[in-house]
């Protein structure tokens, strides 16, 4: 497939630079088979049933946009994944700058050492003080909001609060898992005294969700690798629901991707630990998730391919062709989908 096919125009205006106040007040778009039907989140628990299970990401993001300088020369390192030996992979800019053995300082006592330079501005680094990272990160790093939020003076402290999710517990992400920013305690009770339960597992989400797709080809696209856990709890649980005929509802496509790289062919989910590049595409067969929701994506994005595959890509462009005329705020801080499976729609 071209990747020309995902495309649409988006007015600059929609994108949200906030989120709803309250965030049960952000509106619901639920896509189905009998159309398109404007809800607001707050809505979701009466179109769920009695015995369907929530699956939530809890990872939590840690401030991974670090600026340090090389000499004189000022550069920006964004980590997104560990690797061996306590070094981190992460994207410089700019990365011409950089080769091996250079040392990049973001205070008197923090810095950290290219080791090795990969492609589209990878880097691998060392940090001089491993041990200390956490702590280094709190106090230097930012929190990483997408490029599309525009904050000229960088992340204030009130997007370290609204960055995160209410189910935030792993640190490891360097982007939330944004559809679980529209939960809220009230929000899960009102779900829970309908019975809906609520499960978690953990991806790590990395910087790669933010890379372009600069491929003309859908196949020509690479993903980048991320962290996730799924517990012999969890899956015994999807399991157990599964049997009594209740749905398995993934918030967010994080949760759907983890749970579909931990499905059987069979449609059983197993405990996973490690990582996963699923890549969804129009044409995947769903094993594991029944109803997504999820955020409005980027156009041309590996996200609008995974929704256009999971409620069909005739449905989605007709949702989101929606979404613009009536006005839908887009992207991290925006507005929610519900979207039923295409090949279930029950």
């Amino acid at each position: 497939m071209r990747v020309d096919e995902f495309d649409f125009d988006l007015p600059r205006r929609l994108i949200a630079d906030r989120p709803a106040e309250p965030r049960e007040a952000a509106r619901l778009l639920e896509v189905a088979a009998d159309g398109l039907t404007d809800r607001r989140i707050g809505d979701l628990p009466g179109r769920l049933r009695e015995g369907d299970l929530l699956v939530v990401n809890d990872t939590r993001v840690i401030p991974a946009r670090l600026h340090g300088k090389r000499g004189l020369a000022g550069i920006e390192i964004m980590l997104h994944q560990p690797a061996e030996a306590g070094r981190w992979r992460a994207f410089a800019r700019p990365a011409k700058k950089l080769k091996p053995g250079d040392v990049v300082r973001f205070a008197d006592d923090f810095a950290a050492t290219i080791v090795a330079k990969g492609e589209a501005g990878e880097v691998e680094v060392a940090f001089d003080d491993p041990a200390g990272l956490a702590a280094q990160l709190q106090r230097h790093g930012e929190i990483p909001l997408p490029p599309y939020i525009d904050r000229p003076d960088g992340p204030d402290e009130r997007d370290r609060a609204d960055y995160q999710t209410v189910f935030a517990r792993h640190d490891g992400a360097v982007a939330a898992p944004t559809a679980g920013l529209h939960f809220t305690p009230p929000l899960l009770d009102a779900l829970a005294a309908r019975g809906i339960e609520t499960v978690r597992l953990t991806l790590h989400v990395g910087a790669g969700t933010f890379l372009p797709v600069k491929s003309d080809t859908v196949e020509g696209h690479v993903m980048h690798a991320e962290r996730g856990v799924l517990t012999a709890e969890v899956a015994d649980r999807i399991k157990a629901v599964r049997a009594a005929g209740g749905r398995i509802v993934s918030v967010g496509t994080t949760s759907l991707r983890l749970l579909e790289s931990a499905a059987a062919e069979d449609g059983t989910v197993r405990p996973f630990d490690g990582s996963t590049a699923i890549f969804i595409t129009p044409g995947y067969r769903f094993r594991a998730v029944d109803l997504l929701v999820t955020n409005f994506h980027l156009p041309r994005s590996t996200l609008f391919m995974l929704v256009c595959a999971f409620a069909g890509m005739e449905r989605m462009t007709r949702a989101y062709a929606h979404a613009i005329a009536t006005g839908y705020r887009f992207y991290s801080y925006g507005d929610a989908c519900l979207l039923h499976r295409s090949d279930r729609d029950d």
